[in-house]
């Protein structure tokens, strides 16, 4: 493994090599990419029945999850979205529906109003910036979703499904000791789940 300027290193390249392969993918792909994802996840993962679904408020070029929340809603699931708390901690997760007042968190990023109730979500449908098989994830660089995903599984089983446009996939992504790997990850094309 290596050390942690050379990790620091090569994830930094891999971040803008990614930024700029999923921009290109989604300039050519993304129309009708949420509703593409619904369908794959709603024939391939089961839902706990009742549970609590999280997904996220799409920023950029970001696969749009937001169908699939709506299709959670109408399946008597409550939906939620992160919200970050801040620097070096776990994100904690607010209640969503289409109809929620937002407001602007941390980042610029929307997110429910704080009036919004917090959720403790049971499966996860998480963001990225690339993938490997393995069930591997590069985010944004904060650490937020690995840190979540650690004190969330050492509390309990849930599922973490990373959530991507297929022109994301990567042989292998640079990975530290702290980096959690995914149950799942669905793209515009095809549900890959991860070998235990």
């Amino acid at each position: 493994m290596p050390d942690g300027t050379e990790l620091r290193d090569a994830k930094k390249a891999f971040r803008a090599a990614a930024r700029e392969r999923r921009a290109a993918y989604h300039a050519r792909h993304g129309a009708g990419a949420g509703e593409r994802l619904r369908d794959i996840v709603l024939q391939a993962i089961p839902m706990p029945p009742g549970g609590v679904v999280s997904g996220y408020l799409p920023i950029e070029d970001e696969l749009d999850p937001l169908p699939l929340l709506r299709a959670a809603i109408d399946r008597g699931h409550a939906a939620c979205v992160p919200v970050v708390q801040g620097k070096g901690q776990p994100l904690i997760f607010r209640d969503w529906t289409p109809e929620a007042p937002l407001v602007e968190g941390v980042f610029g990023v929307s997110v429910p109003a704080p009036s919004a109730p917090e959720r403790v979500p049971d499966l996860l449908f998480v963001p990225l910036l690339g993938f490997d098989r393995k069930g591997f994830r590069m985010g944004y660089g904060a650490g937020f979703y690995d840190r979540t995903l650690a004190g969330l599984r050492a509390q309990r089983p849930v599922v973490a499904v990373g959530i991507g446009y297929a022109g994301q996939e990567v042989t292998a992504v640079p990975v530290g000791l702290h980096d959690e790997a995914l149950d799942w990850i669905v793209t515009d094309r095809e549900a890959i789940r991860i070998a235990a």
